[in-house]
């Protein structure tokens, strides 16, 4: 992660995107073009979204996780794997792609991790953002709005894969990092991710 990267808040529009993740990655698998994978996606209207214009924001955004991946085989596995796996590597690709996700999932949850420390309170994602606007002017000018809206979405991202039981959980659990996405993390020489996924060795 290039820590030179701006942090946006385009997560409040895009989301986990599981579903749609799964879908791209398919036709990605393909070696098709983002525009021709666009054609499919509203000639089927596959993600069943209210507009065209939602449906190639979206199709952009899970082509560039896909693509900050970099690595074919994690693509493969978010395409066809069981969706516990699927999901993992669905949040590693946000976490490739989003500087915000990066930071919350091994400042705050990998951090727990490793303290061995399964509380999770508003508190701990209070203080991330309060420090994050601190340090830099882009997310100081975030309205309130926004703030929240990412808060959810990040809290969201926990529950989806499993991390946590639900949205109002203050426990996270212990849980397993898939082999596919071990092998996928340690490929990319990208070994500060495993802390986000309990993953020590």
């Amino acid at each position: 992660m290039d820590i030179s990267m701006p942090y946006n808040g385009t997560l409040t529009a895009e989301q986990f995107l599981f579903y749609e993740m799964r879908v791209v990655s398919k036709q990605y698998l393909e070696q098709k073009p983002i525009e021709e994978i666009i054609a499919f996606l509203k000639r089927d209207n596959l993600f069943q979204y209210p507009t065209e214009r939602m449906v190639i924001r979206i199709a952009r955004a899970c082509h560039k996780r896909l693509v900050a991946l970099d690595n074919e085989k994690l693509v493969y596995e978010v395409a066809n794997a069981p969706f516990e796996v699927a999901k993992q590597i669905n949040l590693y690709a946000m976490m490739r792609y989003n500087r915000l996700v990066r930071e919350f999932m091994e400042g705050i949850v990998g951090e727990k991790y490793r303290q061995q420390d399964f509380s999770y309170t508003k508190k701990d994602i209070n203080v991330f953002f309060s420090r994050l606007q601190e340090q830099n002017d882009d997310v100081a000018d975030w309205s309130e709005q926004t703030i929240i809206k990412l808060k959810r979405v990040l809290t969201r991202c926990l529950v989806e894969t499993e991390i946590l039981d639900s949205v109002k959980d203050t426990t996270l659990n212990p849980i397993f990092i898939c082999a596919e996405l071990e092998a996928g993390i340690r490929e990319n020489n990208d070994l500060t991710a495993l802390a986000a996924f309990n993953c020590f060795r």
